[in-house]
């Protein structure tokens, strides 16, 4: 049974709000969590590396090399809270992402938990150069991209710069994806305008919808002031006349700064018109051609 609809909330963190342990981050995230499921929400999607909210109260002589390991040490706790809050509240949470610890190294992982006890993890694919320097971050990509079904709906998660990436795209293609979930982080403007310029091409050339959010302001790491977040909260649709023909679902400006630090309390909330794409990907859109790889043409050099 397929929905014809889902609202989902999109919380577009404000790093510039004070922390000073876990315990007060969780305070905020049961916060938004309360008020998305109190607007019918079945659904809150958290940033890329929320958890560099984290660092406000990490030890002032940690160094960049120690961060993702420090982070990850606090995943575990908080998770676990996750998937008690989303039981609790019976709304599914897309954790963001913060580092996990693996083989090699760490990876940058999302965690979608659902009000049943189900958790859904994906590794991001394609890195930064500074998620993967050495004297930074120093990160290991994923290798997988793990669909699953929710809801009766095909999701997936692409991180951030994995929404660029037109090859992710087509091994997407086939495989009717109802909502792609984009966390995100970017420091620059040009930045949030390929994350979210590509998430609307995917929308467009998947016939999904794709909800895309980042974080914003900065993260006051004791005299150290990290770079401004600038981003959005945003959710993309199929440009098709039966959808209001520009593809915007909903949207909320562009935040170079993150002021002021109440803007924590705001949520863009967001219905996604699953069966209206549904019936457009299965032969009322306009000129969709499918699932298109193009495998059958040749490049020629001429």
């Amino acid at each position: 049974m397929h929905p014809d609809t889902l609202k989902i909330a999109m919380w577009s963190v404000n790093f510039n709000r004070p922390i000073s342990n876990l315990g007060n981050w969780l305070e905020l995230v049961e916060k938004q969590i309360t008020n998305a499921k109190s607007q019918g929400a079945d659904l809150l999607i958290l940033p890329e590396y929320a958890s560099e909210h984290w660092l406000a109260f990490a030890p002032k002589a940690l160094a960049p090399t120690e961060e993702i390991a420090w982070m990850a040490g606090h995943g575990t706790v908080v998770l676990t809270v996750l998937q008690a809050l989303s039981q609790q509240h019976d709304i599914a949470i897309l954790a963001g992402t913060f580092p996990v610890a693996c083989a090699e190294g760490f990876n940058n992982r999302a965690h979608f938990v659902t009000p049943y006890g189900a958790m859904i993890a994906q590794d991001k694919l394609s890195l930064t150069p500074n998620e993967i320097n050495p004297e930074a971050w120093n990160l290991q990509p994923g290798t997988d991209i793990n669909l699953f079904t929710w809801q009766g709906l095909n999701l997936a998660i692409l991180t951030c710069l994995d929404i660029e990436m037109p090859a992710l795209s087509i091994l997407l293609a086939p495989h009717n994806i109802d909502l792609v979930l984009v966390p995100s982080m970017t420091r620059r403007l040009a930045g949030y305008h390929r994350v979210f310029g590509c998430a609307k091409a995917r929308a467009i050339e998947l016939q999904t919808a794709v909800a895309v959010v980042g974080p914003v302001g900065n993260v006051q790491q004791g005299e150290l002031t990290r770079s401004d977040n600038t981003s959005a909260s945003a959710l993309y649709v199929p440009c098709e006349e039966s959808l209001d023909h520009h593809g915007v679902a909903a949207a909320t400006e562009v935040n170079q700064g993150g002021e002021p630090a109440d803007l924590i309390d705001e949520i863009l909330f967001a219905i996604v018109p699953c069966g209206q794409i549904r019936e457009l990907r299965e032969g009322l859109a306009e000129v969709w051609p499918g699932g298109w790889s193009g495998d059958h043409v040749t490049v020629n050099k001429l």
